[in-house]
């Protein structure tokens, strides 16, 4: 499934912190699978998902994941 108008920003978040995806996957009790789509946008995650990523990287929900029109605001 596709993200279509999410924007993702979970990888970005994890290579600044030097993880692998295993590391993050085993952080917030998925798949390195599930970590792999999520960094793709290939995958809509959950809100609990969503909230056991910002608590792993000590952010929040929205500093990881934003509305296509929300991103294209920003830059116009």
């Amino acid at each position: 499934m596709s993200t279509g108008e999410l924007r993702v920003g979970v990888r970005s978040a994890r290579e600044a912190r030097g993880w692998s995806q295993g590391e993050l996957a085993a952080r917030i009790a998925v798949s390195r699978q599930t970590v792999n789509y999520l960094e793709q946008e290939r995958y809509t995650p959950s809100v609990v998902l969503a909230l056991r990523l910002a608590r792993a990287f000590g952010c929040r929900v929205e500093d990881l994941f934003a509305l296509q029109e929300e991103t294209d605001a920003d830059t116009a």
